[in-house]
């Protein structure tokens, strides 16, 4: 059971994702008819304006990340929250498109999912960390719910400038989340690299490459059926398009029923990679329902349920996979070139979506989007199970010099990180138990003067 640090962190951690995404989700269902009262207005500005944040996310994502494996990760989610809010202002002060273009390229410019990540992997043990990452995960998900039922009404009493302020407020509120997260101090075998020689080690990394495609593949087709799939929820199961939140949440709720006992699988039993196979293929035969099944309301809403399932199944174990596949010196390089993955292709996805609405042939697009995780799913099958390490959780002895004492831990055979939160006198430390010895086992019981359960 996660412990009450580990708790209060995920929490503040979840929430700071959530209102992010919150404050970026509103604007997507409101917009493409919001913002043509903007002066200089174009179908082709107006679709720059809702996905230029994606894009310079994309691209800032490893930069944010390559820092804060060098320094502390705090600061830098600070100074993202603040670019994110500045962002909101700018384009709620706007009277023409190319001003909220601006804005929501500088909100973007604060790309520190990847940061916040790592943050929450700092502070919870090795044993806990997709319990974790499933609560951001589904934050994402239900923030995705609330955005688009909030989205439209928000509008209509605050309009499209008022909206834009309301996600100045949410980036905002998310910095004061932050200081429910204690502060940290990594210590790990010191690796000291160029930034460029790091990034590319990491892309050297196959298993890396496969979780990246992964999230990308995910979030194409998640953004590509978000825009595919309204008009066949009008047409072919008459739901009006303002209820359609009241379709999505309960189908997120049946995904993240399922997620949970997903989860004790893969990390309890070890069977990660069976997990993650799994949900693949229930991906695809969510999308083999819908090729066949998409005129009739029931068989649509069972597909759409297939597909929901999977993707809050996934959604839990890939950052968490991330966590346990990265090297422990570039953690948050990895995590930002997969965030970096993720918004290229919730870009990719939202392009496709447009473009298989033009086909007008529905029956094609969901076979394209079928033909695109069978792919994923075949680059998939070369995964390899990933290690799984421990953590003690361990009080620091009094009057003990804390950066020999980390040193002397660190010199154990087995031993890969050492966290230390000073202010609450606790550290975790990190460790593969098949590779510690009976020698390592004795010297950390000397270290810390007393007997450890290892």
């Amino acid at each position: 059971m996660m412990n009450a640090l580990e708790r209060r962190s995920t929490l503040a951690l979840s929430s700071i994702f959530a209102l992010r995404m919150l404050g970026l989700f509103m604007i997507i269902p409101v917009f493409a008819v919001e913002g043509t009262s903007y002066q200089h207005a174009t179908p082709a500005l107006i679709g720059l304006a809702v996905g230029v944040y994606g894009l310079s996310q994309a691209i800032l994502q490893i930069p944010f990340s390559l820092w804060a494996d060098r320094f502390s990760r705090k600061p830098l989610i600070v100074f993202g929250l603040l670019l994110f809010a500045v962002g909101g202002a700018v384009a709620a002060m706007s009277e023409s498109i190319y001003g909220v273009i601006i804005g929501r390229a500088i909100a973007g410019a604060g790309a520190v999912s990847a940061v916040v990540m790592a943050l929450l992997a700092d502070v919870t043990r090795e044993e806990h960390r997709t319990k974790a990452m499933a609560v951001m995960g589904m934050s994402i998900g239900l923030s995705f719910v609330v955005a688009f039922s909030l989205g439209p009404w928000l509008t209509s009493v605050v309009g499209i400038s008022g909206l834009f302020l309301v996600t100045t407020v949410m980036g905002l509120l998310a910095i004061f989340m932050l200081l429910l997260v204690p502060k940290t101090t990594r210590h790990h075998r010191n690796f000291e690299q160029s930034y460029v020689k790091q990034l590319k080690s990491v892309l050297k990394m196959a298993d890396l490459n496969r979780l990246h495609f992964s999230v990308f593949s995910l979030h194409l087709l998640l953004t590509a059926m978000f825009i595919y799939v309204p008009s066949q929820l009008i047409d072919y199961a008459h739901i009006p398009l303002a209820k359609h939140g009241l379709v999505y949440l309960p189908l997120l709720l049946i995904g993240v029923l399922f997620s949970f006992p997903s989860i004790i699988l893969a990390e309890k039993y070890r069977k990660m990679r069976g997990i993650f196979l799994t949900a693949i293929t229930g991906v695809i035969l969510g999308l083999l329902v819908l090729v066949f099944g998409f005129t009739s309301k029931y068989i649509l809403l069972l597909g759409l349920g297939l597909f929901f399932v999977a993707f809050n199944v996934m959604e839990a174990l890939l950052p968490s996979w991330l966590s346990k596949a990265a090297p422990i010196q570039s953690k948050a390089t990895a995590m930002g070139v997969n965030a970096s993955a993720q918004f290229l292709g919730a870009f990719v996805g939202g392009t496709l979506g447009g473009q298989l609405l033009m086909l007008h042939q529905t029956a094609i697009g969901w076979s394209i989007l079928l033909f695109i995780a069978i792919f994923w799913l075949g680059m998939s099958f070369g995964l390899k199970q990933p290690r799984y390490l421990s953590s003690l959780v361990l009080r620091l002895p009094p009057e003990q010099d804390t950066n020999m004492l980390t040193e002397n831990i660190l010199a154990v055979h087995g031993v890969e990180e050492v966290v230390v939160m000073a202010k609450q006198n606790v550290a975790y430390v990190k460790l593969d138990k098949r590779v510690l010895t009976d020698d390592g086992r004795q010297y950390l019981t000397q270290l810390f003067g007393k007997d450890l359960a290892i």
